[in-house]
C-alpha cells in the first residue's frame, strides 16, 4: 500500500473536519472557537496542494474532496458565523447571510471547470471571503462594546456584506493567488503579493500598538486583499481607455 499518495487527501480531510467542528462550535455560541477552526482549515487547505505537488500525488478524487472541504469550511461555516453574529429582529435580514453558502458553492463549481484559473483567480476566492466573515463575527463576539459589534447587531451591515462578497465570488475580477508554487506568477501578481504582505504587516503593527483583538488582523488584511485587486483592475481599465 502506497501511503504517500494518501497524505494530501488526509490533509484535505482535516480541513473538512475543521469546518464541521467550527460549525458545531459556532452554533453553540462560540464564534471565537469557530473562527480558530476556520483558520486551522485554511492552514490544511494551503498545505494539501503543496503536499500533492511535492509528493506528486495529485488525483481526481483529491480535487473533488478539496472542493467539498472548502464548501464546508469556507462556505457553510462563514455563513453560519454571520447568521450567529447578527441579532436583527427582521427575519429575512437575519437569514440573508446564508446566501453566501450558495454563492460559495457556485464559485467552487466554476473554479473546477474554469481552465483559466491556475496561478491567479477570477473572482474572490472562498477562503478570502470566509476570513472576512469569520474575523468580523469573532471580533464582534469578543469585543461586544465595539462600534463594529453594534453595526453587526443592526439590519444593514451583515446582509450588505454577504451580498457584496457573494457577487465578488462569482465575478470576473482578476485576483492573485496566495498559494506559492501553484503556477508561474506574473510580475503584476508578485507586486500584488508584496503589497498584500505590507498591508498585513501594517495591520499586525496597528493591532498590537492599539491593543485590539487579533481577529482585526485578518479582517484588515483580507479587506486589503480585495481593495488591492480592485485597484489594479481600475488602473488597468484607465490605461486601456487612454490607449
Amino acid at each position: 500500500m502506497n501511503i504517500r499518495k494518501h497524505i494530501p487527501d488526509s490533509i484535505t480531510s482535516m480541513n473538512l473536519l475543521c469546518g464541521v467542528v467550527g460549525v458545531i462550535l459556532t452554533l453553540g455560541g462560540r464564534l471565537d472557537l469557530g473562527f480558530i477552526c476556520m483558520i486551522l482549515g485554511a492552514v490544511f487547505d494551503f498545505f494539501d496542494g503543496f503536499a500533492a505537488r511535492m509528493l506528486k500525488a495529485s488525483s481526481g478524487i483529491g480535487k473533488e474532496l478539496d472542493s467539498l472541504a472548502d464548501m464546508v469550511t469556507f462556505g457553510v461555516l462563514p455563513s453560519v458565523m454571520l447568521f450567529m453574529a447578527g441579532s436583527t429582529n427582521i427575519l429575512i435580514l437575519k437569514y440573508f447571510p446564508i446566501i453566501l453558502a450558495a454563492f460559495s458553492a457556485l464559485r467552487l463549481a466554476k473554479f473546477n471547470l474554469d481552465e483559466r484559473q491556475h496561478s491567479s483567480f477570477l473572482g474572490l476566492p472562498t477562503p478570502a471571503a470566509a476570513m472576512i466573515c469569520g474575523s468580523l463575527a469573532c471580533y464582534s463576539y469578543k469585543v461586544p462594546e465595539s462600534l463594529l459589534a453594534s453595526w453587526c447587531s443592526g439590519p444593514v451591515l451583515l446582509p450588505v456584506l454577504a451580498l457584496a462578497l457573494s457577487l465578488l465570488l462569482v465575478s470576473e475580477v482578476p485576483m492573485f493567488s496566495m498559494k506559492f508554487g501553484a503556477g508561474k506568477a506574473s510580475r503584476i501578481e508578485n507586486i500584488k503579493r508584496i503589497i498584500f504582505l505590507a498591508v498585513t504587516l501594517l495591520a499586525i503593527a496597528l493591532t498590537v500598538v492599539f491593543r485590539q483583538h487579533w481577529s482585526l488582523i485578518f479582517l484588515s488584511a483580507f479587506f486589503g486583499y480585495i481593495i488591492i485587486n480592485l485597484a489594479f483592475v481600475s488602473c488597468h481599465s484607465e490605461r486601456s481607455e487612454e490607449s
